[in-house]
């Protein structure tokens, strides 16, 4: 599959109908106040990404490598109430610092203090990764998304030769399909928007987005026991992507990084190093200057909303 052959994205205003039904019928979040990083990521920023259309702005927070960078990651957290906070806890950031990588946690639209959503949120991820290059300059970009993060992610991906690596945990091939199988009390919500935008329900099925991303090097990793992901269906994205991929025995959603860390954060940062050794040349840069008060978040608390699955 060619780019060229990519699903489009469907008229706007098929988005924006499509967009609105698929939040109505997405799980609902309970309110929870976003916590800042605790003392051990220290020093972090938070910062404001600007839209790249419409109104609006996204809370996230800056977690600079502590010596010259050879890179940075936008992480992308899954459909919970915790938002970008969802990668306080694990080891995540740190072990990216470790290794020499700045990285960028990004509220999607509706969560934390981020302006609500405004269509789909590959809009969100795309803001996420312009920000990102401003801040890296010229290192390499990559991306770390879990569940419906890394859905997203895919779909951003497809319309950008900027990013060099993607890494991927628990990701379905397609969020209505996913929530037919999980909340089959809401069946015929999805049954209707399916019959009714099928631009938009093609344009979500990453089995024919996949082959389209326009990375160096990717990565999937689910668990064996996710009701949600299937291993086959794991499997089938990572053919479709040429990647690899790992699934972990025991495992449930969103719990393949705590059952398996060090084999997870192994193939993530592989896979980010495989897409360096591929991608165009580069030079690691020293540190940038900071981009603001450190250790103390200047955005007002506000309740996360449901956003991103």
């Amino acid at each position: 599959m060619t780019a060229k052959r990519l699903p489009e994205r469907p008229p706007a205003w098929e988005e924006r109908l499509a967009s609105c039904v698929f939040r109505a019928l997405s799980p609902r979040l309970p309110s929870l106040l976003q916590s800042d990083p605790p003392p051990s990521l220290a020093p972090w920023q938070t910062v404001s990404v600007p839209r790249l259309e419409g109104k609006g702005a996204l809370t996230a927070t800056w977690f600079e490598a502590p010596a010259a960078a050879r890179g940075a990651v936008l992480l992308l957290h899954p459909w919970v109430k915790w938002g970008k906070a969802f990668f306080h806890r694990h080891g995540r950031i740190e072990a990216l610092r470790a290794a020499g990588y700045h990285a960028l946690t990004l509220d999607l639209g509706g969560f934390g203090g981020s302006s609500p959503a405004a269509g789909f949120y590959d809009r969100d991820v795309a803001a996420g990764l312009a920000f990102l290059r401003r801040q890296a300059g010229t290192l390499p970009l990559h991306v770390w998304g879990v569940s419906s993060g890394g859905f997203w992610a895919h779909l951003a991906l497809t319309r950008t030769e900027d990013v060099a690596g993607a890494f991927f945990e628990d990701v379905p091939p397609h969020l209505v399909e996913w929530s037919w199988r999980m909340v089959p009390r809401r069946r015929p919500g999805y049954l209707f928007v399916r019959c009714c935008f099928p631009r938009s329900y093609r344009y979500l099925d990453l089995r024919c987005q996949v082959a389209g991303m326009r990375v160096a090097a990717s990565a999937y990793v689910s668990g064996m026991c996710d009701p949600g992901v299937l291993p086959a269906e794991t499997r089938q994205l990572a053919g479709l992507a040429r990647a690899r991929h790992l699934v972990v025995e025991g495992a449930t959603h969103l719990r393949s990084f705590n059952a398996a860390s060090d084999a997870v954060l192994a193939l993530a940062l592989g896979t980010f190093l495989r897409a360096e050794g591929r991608a165009r040349c580069w030079q690691p840069l020293p540190p940038k200057p900071s981009l603001g008060r450190p250790m103390k978040s200047a955005a007002p608390r506000r309740r996360a909303a449901s956003s991103g699955r």
